[in-house]
């Protein structure tokens, strides 16, 4: 089981080449025993840079959605009110983003590796990464 951040998933979904071999490796593997986890926030998140015309994809974002959901393995996580506490009570220094620190927090709930290139997360010490 792994966590995918937003960037990752989209990039899984639609241009696989922009991640890393580590990336491709771990999400490759889970697909086969696992389970790639997603926080409901990171939907909420693409719907937003659709709304607001910073990102665009090949359909409908309902569309988009049944058919981002239904990749092998995927796993799209309710939010949980445990995870929307923990994300304001982050260990350390961690900038304010909302949606990051509740996509770290239901990594760190799972005790799973977080796939992210966020250079923010990659250097926070409280959450494993992968890049």
């Amino acid at each position: 089981m792994i966590v995918l951040d937003t960037q990752v998933w989209l990039w899984w979904l639609h241009d696989p080449a922009k991640l890393s071999p580590a990336a491709v490796k771990f999400i490759e593997q889970e697909q086969e025993t696992g389970a790639l986890i997603l926080s409901s926030i990171s939907v909420w998140e693409v719907a937003v840079k659709v709304q607001s015309g910073k990102l665009v994809i090949p359909m409908d974002i309902s569309q988009w959605y049944e058919l981002a959901r239904s990749y092998p393995a995927t796993v799209i996580e309710p939010l949980s009110p445990v995870d929307a506490i923990a994300g304001t009570q982050l260990p350390g220094d961690f900038h304010k983003d909302p949606a990051d620190r509740m996509i770290i927090s239901l990594a760190r709930r799972l005790a799973v590796p977080l796939i992210t290139c966020d250079r923010k997360i990659l250097e926070y010490k409280h959450v494993v990464t992968v890049w």
